[in-house]
């Protein structure tokens, strides 16, 4: 049982930090108090810590930061740790430094004295971020490899090996006792938990690291013993059809997973690097690919100029952004949204991401001479209405496709480029005829994706109105004093790090006339960016700005995702 000392209660109460009635309303909620004033919003962290540090002496530390000493985890049980909410960060000689959420329980640190045969020296934490450092700690596979996976559940879950007919169900005729394949499911299965987007497995010198990319940002997710890596390899390049004796080549693959009725795909790929072989895994869920793009959450302006672009019977949509924007998410949006029965579409992609019914998908295959532009000539042939290039990486495939949108077909792409006037004069770079560039481009989007924040954990901020004007903030928006937020450090039982999901922020370029008379005269790319804004192009910055005087994202997030103009 947590307990919560008197002076916390005397010490937020005599200083006014908290009211009385706030503190019976959380002593009454159910949580431990401290937790419910925080996911209340009564008391923000930083005061609350400002205050338990000044007053005990001590400094605060962010556990998450912080890799435990093992020989310090080994002074006190599991059980111990979990119950009283404490984790172990150090041990030098009979010294004992513990992360604890109250400083003030003498009663819980003279237990821990006792238990440990140490003296132990408290540092503060909060509570949220202690319990899933702990869950970090003991999920990692520190302890006993099948003492950890005799709790993993597979039901429900079938494995398809690459280009094998049947499903493979993971605990049937594979070695269900061997701790790889159970490793192999937990991992999948805490990905799949997680809504990971990819799955980093590294070696270390004493251990692995297991990584999951969450709303795009790595955390780590288990660290299990080396002795099992190469096992643990082995297993997944047999369900990627790959072959284990190689070990000094990088090699790629692909298996399947039924999970929950949803049909999971597994890009894998595996790398030699000091230490043994990194294998990273994409995953590629169809059920979470929206639809149509109304549900992709972007400006009105800008949705209605890409449902525009791809309502049109001929020309090229290019949507651009760095690896990793949604840029391919977007493409089947709209791919989905203009397939009929009266539509042959036919794509081209490296590789096939997302299985689509009714659609004609062709993956890319350069070992047997099948690049994009051979495949866009082959797709030619297949009296094509509409045309998905995966990426147009060349000055060959560009030029077969510009002239695919000059010829009665609806071609849709993706280039690398900052913002989207810029697409523009990469084309040019590529050899393309200015006039052909004008006469055949329809619209131009630029995506990033941002981080949403926890609705129930976000934190007002104040920031200075100097600095608003410096990140583009408009007069008429400073004077309405928007209410802007920051993600809270630790977040909540809700969300991870102050953040849950991401959005798309879209800027698009539609191309009238006068940017039309414009790339043929070859203006620059700032001439085009000013007269594309003067139309009413909305910038990534604009949109960003919008989204986060909606409370949707933070100040912190749409800079780090956006440029200035």
């Amino acid at each position: 049982m947590v307990r919560v000392s008197g002076k916390i209660r005397r010490l937020l109460l005599d200083n006014e930090l908290v009211s009385a009635e706030d503190w019976n309303t959380a002593s009454e909620s159910g949580q431990p108090v401290m937790e419910a004033l925080l996911d209340r919003g009564v008391i923000s962290e930083d005061v609350l810590f400002s205050a338990l540090g000044i007053e005990a002496g001590i400094a605060p530390i962010d556990v998450s930061r912080v890799r435990a000493d093992p020989s310090a985890v080994e002074t006190l049980p599991q059980e111990t740790l979990t119950e009283h909410c404490v984790m172990p960060i150090a041990r030098n000689g009979d010294i004992l430094i513990l992360a604890i959420a109250d400083p003030f329980d003498v009663l819980l640190i003279d237990d821990l004295n006792i238990l440990s045969g140490c003296r132990v020296r408290p540092v503060l934490s909060h509570r949220a971020a202690i319990r899933t450092a702990l869950d970090a700690l003991f999920d990692s596979g520190r302890s006993e490899v099948d003492d950890l996976l005799d709790e993993v559940s597979t039901d429900g879950i079938e494995v398809k090996q690459n280009e094998e007919p049947e499903n493979l169900d993971i605990g049937a005729n594979t070695g269900d006792d061997v701790p790889a394949v159970k490793l192999v499911n937990l991992i999948l299965l805490k990905a799949l938990k997680e809504k990971a987007s990819d799955i980093h497995i590294e070696p270390g010198d004493k251990m692995l690291r297991v990584r999951f990319r969450v709303d795009g940002r790595l955390h780590e997710a288990m660290t299990p013993p080396k002795s099992i890596l190469s096992a643990l390899i082995s297993r997944l390049k047999i369900l990627a059809n790959l072959d284990i004796a190689e070990r000094q080549g990088p090699q790629d693959g692909k298996f399947q997973i039924r999970y929950e009725s949803r049909r999971i795909d597994f890009r894998l790929s595996t790398l030699p690097v000091v230490g043994g072989e990194k294998a990273v895994m994409r995953i590629l869920d169809s059920s979470g690919v929206a639809l149509h793009l109304g549900g992709l959450g972007y400006e009105p302006k800008c949705q209605e100029d890409m449902e525009n672009a791809i309502a049109s019977s001929y020309g090229m949509v290019l949507v651009t952004g760095p690896t990793g924007s949604g840029k391919s998410t977007t493409l089947y949006a709209a791919v989905r949204q203009v397939a009929t029965p009266e539509v042959n579409v036919v794509t081209v992609e490296d590789p096939v991401e997302y299985r689509m019914d009714g659609i004609n998908q062709v993956p890319v295959n350069p070992k047997r001479g099948l690049t994009f532009a051979g495949a866009l000539r082959s797709i030619l042939r297949q009296d094509p209405d509409v045309v998905l290039v995966g990426e147009i990486r060349d000055s060959e495939t560009a030029e077969i496709g510009i002239k695919a949108a000059l010829t009665g077909h609806l071609v849709l792409s993706t280039l690398h480029t900052n913002d989207a006037p810029q697409a523009v004069t990469r084309l040019l770079d590529m050899g393309i005829d200015p006039f052909m560039v004008s006469s055949s481009l329809l619209c131009v989007a630029a995506q990033r994706l941002a981080r949403v924040l926890c609705e129930n954990c976000r934190e007002p901020l104040d920031v200075p109105d100097s600095q608003l004007r410096l990140v583009g903030f408009t007069e008429e928006e400073i004077a309405a004093k928007p209410t802007l937020y920051a993600a809270r450090k630790d977040g909540c039982p809700r969300c991870k790090n102050g953040y849950k999901g991401r959005f798309a922020l879209l800027e698009t370029m539609f191309l009238d006339s006068d940017i039309k008379r414009m790339v043929v005269q070859g203006k620059s790319v700032h001439e085009l960016k000013a007269q594309a804004i003067e139309n009413g192009m909305l910038t990534l910055r604009r949109v960003g700005i919008l989204n986060t005087i909606r409370g949707k994202t933070s100040l912190e997030e749409m800079l780090r995702v956006t440029v200035g103009d």
